[in-house]
């Protein structure tokens, strides 16, 4: 004979709620901030273990900065611009662009990474959690500027025993620069680490990346030279968002400020981070084009 329901029974529905609660809380502030903290301390962690990454990201400003700029001392003198009240060394204006060159290389090499976690490290994973694609992304982008920052500070360091005197005031007034200038280059390599399916097709992607962004800004000398010898060169570097970046360092650096350049800055930040956000979105982005990354489909 079979049981009857007992009318004190809880429905089965009622249970569901309860089930999914627990879920839910993970996914409040704490949960986010938790996922976020524990991106930026792989990362941190991959940096601190790989000290070659450190040193190699060192080598280039330093033999710009040690080899080339003496050199090029008594050719490309620099003349009295905003933001220097007085005519300058070639060194101490070319140590803003080799700051921002060590964010843009950290830059693509964060994406690098992001490719290499995609297809079988730990994105690979969280990107099947059910925390949103932006909250990844933009924790990938925190732990990407904060290693940017110390090697940032590591090379002004150096550079102030190479007669490179920044006002000591301005070491705290160029933090907010780079770490707007880390945020808009590392949005840029994001949204290309969402066109590269395979981790060898991104160095050719680099290569066609960093070298222009570089050699087509006022990295390594001012904009009217370059507009001396090309106006059409003079027009790239314009529009070149890291020459906007560069001047938004060199500016900050001496205590002013560059409004043209932080309005380009976060402007592309926010361009790059958003067509970064949808590539990857399962549903509607590059991702979901391509089939998404391995497993996220099963």
């Amino acid at each position: 004979m079979t049981a009857a329901v007992r009318p004190t029974d809880p429905p089965l529905e009622a249970a569901s709620p309860a089930a999914s609660a627990p879920v839910a809380s993970r996914l409040g502030l704490a949960g986010y901030l938790v996922c976020a903290g524990g991106i930026v301390r792989r990362e941190l962690l991959r940096f601190v273990n790989q000290k070659e990454r450190f040193f190699s990201a060192l080598v280039r400003p330093l033999v710009w900065l040690f080899i080339f700029a003496a050199g090029f001392r008594n050719v490309l003198g620099v003349s009295i611009i905003p933001p220097y009240e007085t005519y300058v060394l070639y060194e101490v204006y070319v140590t803003a662009g080799l700051a921002a060159m060590i964010q843009l290389f950290n830059g693509m090499q964060s994406s690098l990474s992001m490719v290499y976690d995609r297809e079988v490290g730990s994105m690979r994973v969280l990107l099947t959690s059910p925390y949103p694609r932006w909250s990844l992304l933009l924790a990938k982008l925190a732990a990407g500027v904060a290693v940017s920052l110390v090697q940032v500070y590591v090379f002004l360091a150096i550079a102030r025993f190479w007669e490179v005197d920044v006002p000591w005031l301005g070491y705290l007034t160029a933090l907010p620069a780079f770490v707007a200038v880390g945020l808009m280059l590392g949005s840029i390599g994001l949204f290309l680490s969402s066109l590269v399916r395979q981790l060898e097709n991104f160095a050719s992607v680099m290569n066609f990346v960093i070298f222009p962004m570089f050699f087509a800004s006022s990295a390594l000398y001012p904009l009217w030279r370059i507009r001396e010898s090309s106006e059409a060169l003079y027009l790239i570097c314009q529009a070149n968002p890291f020459t906007h970046g560069v001047e938004l360092i060199r500016h900050a650096l001496y205590g002013s400020f560059e409004p043209v350049a932080c309005a380009v800055v976060v402007g592309t930040t926010l361009l790059f981070f958003l067509l970064a956000v949808v590539a990857y979105d399962p549903g509607r982005g590059i991702m979901a084009r391509r089939g998404g990354p391995p497993g996220e489909g099963s």
